[in-house]
């Protein structure tokens, strides 16, 4: 049962896939600053606002706002908070958008190093029998 144990690790790549969640945790707070400190002042800047998370849709009505114990406290207007949605997928975009550039600067160094490789086995023992074809 360890040997196969073993053999799943080894064949599902678990070890490659762990580290990349973990730098992918780590790296998640980077990005949330960078839309924190960066393009929300700008968005500041350009809007008046320091972010999108004062638009709001009003439902016209109001809901029980409950203490820890369970009992209503006062009444709150009803709201559909699609300003913090929009900062939320401001985020996302921009995330997306570094991963895209981070897989497109890995594909070119790993295309660079096929390139330099040079020719593969395959290509050799077809050069062979195509040589040995012809005499």
């Amino acid at each position: 049962m360890i040997q196969e144990f073993k053999d799943f690790i080894n064949k599902g790549n678990v070890f490659e896939t762990a580290v990349a969640l973990i730098m992918a945790l780590a790296f998640a707070p980077v990005v949330q600053g960078l839309v924190d400190d960066v393009i929300m002042p700008i968005v500041a800047r350009i809007f008046g606002q320091p972010d999108f998370s004062s638009i709001r849709i009003s439902l016209g009505g109001s809901y029980d706002i409950e203490n820890e114990a369970g009992e209503v406290i006062g009444q709150g207007p009803a709201y559909i908070e699609i300003g913090s949605w929009i900062t939320t997928v401001v985020g996302f975009i921009i995330l997306s958008f570094v991963v895209f550039l981070m897989v497109k600067a890995y594909n070119r160094a790993t295309k660079q190093a096929d390139e330099d490789a040079g020719p593969t086995e395959v290509d050799l023992l077809t050069e062979i029998r195509d040589s040995l074809q012809r005499t």
